[in-house]
């Protein structure tokens, strides 16, 4: 049982796999680790450089991207669609601002509309977002 439990540890964490769900796994570390740059930015450009929220939620967005990019494509997804590798950095990002989009769009609306606490309407908003950026990047860039 232990043998088993050791290779299915192994496959979803070490080596290349094209399995979706060991796939998305592998995403939602990369994921988590993207949002706390992206979480601990906005907290540090708000909290104490005194930036917008929103203003501070874009820089923050722009840094877990590039986070979650360079783990991507390291680990999480083997096999590419594109390439040019600056052209699949480009759609990445076009992605990644369409994501942007939403966390602003959601953000706003759970924060400034609904009047919930911008690190709480930060999570709800990641939670959507991170959806929208994996399931998009996996069936158009890494996906043959």
């Amino acid at each position: 049982m232990t043998g088993r439990i050791s290779s299915l540890i192994d496959s979803v964490l070490k080596g290349k796999t094209d399995n979706t769900f060991f796939q998305l796994i592998r995403y939602t570390f990369v994921g988590g680790l993207a949002f706390l740059v992206d979480f601990g930015t906005l907290y540090l450009l708000t909290e104490f450089i005194h930036l917008h929220y929103l203003l501070s939620a874009g820089i923050a967005f722009i840094l877990g991207l590039l986070t979650n990019y360079l783990l991507s494509i390291r680990w999480v997804f083997t096999t590419r669609s594109v390439r040019n590798k600056k052209i699949e950095f480009l759609i990445f990002a076009i992605i990644g601002l369409a994501g942007l989009g939403l966390n602003e769009l959601f953000l706003w609306i759970f924060t400034s509309l609904l009047g919930i606490y911008y690190l709480l309407s930060k999570i709800l908003t990641a939670i959507l977002v991170y959806l929208w950026n994996f399931f998009v990047r996996k069936f158009i860039l890494f996906n043959i």
